[in-house]
């Protein structure tokens, strides 16, 4: 599993964090100060860290400053909204820089684009009777290539990548569309329909009333 170290100072936002990667099915470890997590960064391997700028003993900027680890991509989580702070946080190496309040949705979609962009996912997806291979952009069933649309293949990878999760409709156009993408909801029934037909997966992807759907792994 996916480990990530979240590194915030206050419980109540360190929770909320924690909860929004377990939602994407990765493994959360937190940390309420800097000079725990600077020695666990630098001690234990993590796939990406999130990591407050204003910490009580040690900031965000210190420890990255200061890091010998630098292979881990670093999100910064920040209420500090100068251009100057995000220029120096990217400038010291970190992937992305958001700023709280946040939304879970946006939180989640930022990780995810920066663990395919560092090849922390998998490269070869097996499900039933489905192989999917993520660097050809090839999905199979019983061996035969089916074709789908460049969105039904990032659909389709996103829900092997969160089997038995609840998926919102939001959370998908926030993943696959991009976060700022203002297509109705509607698209992506569209899409489900496609994959449910072409891979024959209409028992096994699942509708939540009033929410979205989940990719089941019994059937």
């Amino acid at each position: 599993m996916i480990r990530i170290l979240i590194v915030e100072d206050d419980p109540n936002i360190a929770k909320l964090i924690e909860a929004t990667v377990s939602i994407g099915g990765y493994e959360g470890i937190v940390c309420n100060n800097g000079a725990e997590a600077f020695q666990r960064m630098e001690a234990e391997a993590f796939d990406l860290i999130l990591l407050d700028v204003m910490l009580p003993d040690m900031s965000g900027f210190e420890i990255m400053r200061n890091r010998t680890n630098t292979e881990t991509p670093v999100i910064f989580i920040t209420a500090k909204q100068e251009l100057t702070d995000k220029v120096r946080g990217l400038r010291l190496g970190a992937e992305d820089y958001i700023v709280k309040p946040f939304e879970a949705m946006e939180l989640l979609a930022r990780i995810e684009v920066i663990l395919r962009r560092v090849s922390k996912t998998a490269e070869v997806y097996e499900y039933r009777d489905i192989s999917v291979n993520i660097e050809e952009h090839i999905c199979k069933r019983n061996g035969q290539i089916v074709y789908l649309t460049p969105k039904e293949f990032e659909v389709l990878v996103f829900f092997l990548q969160h089997k038995d999760v609840a998926v919102s409709r939001e959370r998908l156009l926030s993943a696959v569309w991009g976060f700022e993408y203002e297509g109705e909801t509607r698209t992506i029934d569209i899409h489900i329909q496609q994959l449910r037909k072409k891979l024959s997966l209409k028992d096994c992807l699942i509708t939540i009333p009033k929410l979205g759907y989940r990719l089941e792994s019994r059937t």
